[in-house]
């Protein structure tokens, strides 16, 4: 078939076909809707929500670890000046026992480690404890009047041998002992606790991250869920669709969110594109109809003008007519009327509208009733029928008017390629064991290589403006995958081409 017999898609009437699937679209967002509804957008808040309380826990417990770190450090600061008030104290303490200066130095930094002891009492009191901290303040005063009752002998007026030196010495660097030692074990183990709280930081801060991590991979898993998920589902809907399989999208999930809503247009946008083709299939049989309507008329004028040749002898010498003569020309004439009453029937049965269920049918006897209605249009054209079709081929299921468009299609297709006359050559043989083939050839010019991939789109035609709609073939594709099936075409310019319709054996076949 040539570019001028290019015509382009729709589903066929199954119970597959429009009728069932807008049902089943019907039943589909009855489905969908039925679920609870748990958007994605309510579902991101929560996540966030949970994320801010975990952050904000976190957030809470680091202030609180920081103000006592910095408690410690501020301490540490503070039994750091405590310290070396203590140790000046007994430096000048041993300067005094050394070199016999005055112990005015040792009591002034006696004083001020009780000042600074007693205005810390509070942050004291907290890390070593009320009774130690009692303990050191009760020491730090025995110390300190040693150095003063130390600091009054040799005084004027102090009776000799009221106090031994030598006494008050050894009971002052006992005192002094062990203030310093209180002193540098009270630094040294709130160190060890600085020094835990960091290793502790650390260990949080680790922890921290692989939380944030293990956290980025569950809002990951959840945008992959509810995101990324049922985006690859809607891609492969889409793919689907493109490939006319327009069943309805039915639900995945126990709830519904903007996926579903999304869901929901499609299948609206299926049910009005199953409309819409069916309105096409039924406007492309129309149009078939009456590129038939001249083939058809030449059909029906023979068988009349039989019956009215007949009638008229009858009518002329009715008299002169033996009843045995009679009879047999009455026979003539119901034979016209059954053959003008078959081409009738044949073109209703094909133009109607109706919503057959798939049967079990022989592809042969589709091939030959479309072959039929085209007969007439063939004779005129002066196109001649070459069938070669096998015998017991398995049959196949599917809609007899259904199919038998499709190979209307072709045929007309053909006989429009070859207005000067030529031969279509239909094979019917088996494709394989799970399949039957239909081929249809013309002698007529061929289709030009860049129109190959585009005579299947709708819409598509060579022909001259008014002359085709350029849904034939599209129409045919989608009712032959509607099927199970699938068409194909091979052309060659001037030599003619070839359509091949592969169909699927019933089950069983």
């Amino acid at each position: 078939m040539n570019g001028a017999a290019l015509t382009g898609n729709m589903d066929p009437e199954s119970p597959h076909g429009p009728e069932a699937q807008v049902a089943g679209g019907s039943r589909a967002e009855q489905e969908l809707m039925e679920r609870p509804e748990l958007s994605i957008r309510a579902r991101v808040a929560m996540v966030f929500a949970l994320l801010f309380v975990l952050c904000s826990g976190i957030t809470v417990a680091a202030v609180r670890s920081l103000s006592t770190f910095e408690a410690k450090i501020g301490f540490l600061e503070s039994a750091a000046t405590y310290s070396f008030e203590i140790e000046e104290a007994r430096r000048n303490e041993k300067n005094y026992f050394l070199y016999g200066t005055s112990l005015a130095d040792a009591l002034a930094s006696a004083s001020l480690a009780q000042s600074h002891l007693e205005r810390n009492a509070e942050p004291f009191r907290s890390v070593v404890g009320a009774a130690r901290y009692r303990s050191m303040a009760q020491s730090l005063r025995r110390y300190r009047a040693l150095l003063e009752t130390l600091a009054g002998l040799g005084q004027p007026g102090t009776p000799e041998g009221a106090t031994d030196p030598r006494a008050v010495e050894a009971r002052l660097r006992t005192e002094g002992a062990h203030l310093l030692s209180d002193a540098n074990e009270m630094i040294a183990r709130e160190r060890l606790a600085v020094g835990s709280m960091l290793r502790a930081s650390r260990v949080a801060a680790i922890g921290f991250l692989a939380f944030m991590l293990l956290v980025m991979v569950l809002f990951a898993g959840f945008v992959i869920r509810a995101v990324v998920r049922p985006l690859g589902r809607f891609m492969e809907y889409v793919v689907r669709i493109g490939e006319g399989n327009y069943e309805p999208i039915r639900p995945v999930r126990k709830y519904r969110d903007e996926f579903s809503r999304l869901a929901l247009a499609l299948n609206k946008m299926l049910g009005e594109t199953l409309t819409r083709q069916e309105q096409l299939v039924q406007s492309e049989k129309m149009a078939a109809v009456g590129t038939l309507t001249s083939g058809i008329a030449h059909e029906l004028n023979n068988p009349l003008n039989n019956i009215g040749l007949t009638v008229e002898a009858i009518l002329d010498d009715f008299d002169a007519y033996s009843e045995e003569d009679k009879r047999s020309m009455l026979d003539q004439v119901y034979t016209q009327v059954e053959r003008a009453s078959s081409t009738v029937r044949n073109l209703l049965d094909f133009a109607r509208k109706d919503r057959s269920a798939f049967t079990t049918l022989s592809v042969r006897d589709s091939v030959e009733s479309a072959r039929r209605l085209v007969a007439n249009e063939a004779r005129l054209a002066g196109v001649e029928w070459a069938v070669a079709a096998e015998d017991d081929l398995p049959p196949v299921r599917g809609n007899p008017h259904d199919l038998q468009q499709v190979f209307l299609n072709l045929f007309l297709n053909a006989i429009q390629a070859m207005p000067e006359g030529g031969v279509v050559s239909i094979t019917v043989a088996r494709d394989g064991q799970e399949g039957v083939r239909v081929e249809v050839t013309d002698t007529g010019p061929g289709i030009e290589p860049e129109h190959l991939d585009d005579i299947f789109d709708p819409f598509f035609t060579t022909k001259e403006p008014g002359e085709g709609t350029g849904l034939g073939l599209s129409v045919s594709r989608s009712i032959v995958e509607q099927h199970g099936g699938r068409i194909s075409v091979q052309s060659e310019p001037g030599v003619g081409s070839t359509f091949c319709v592969h169909l699927p054996v019933a089950e069983g076949g």
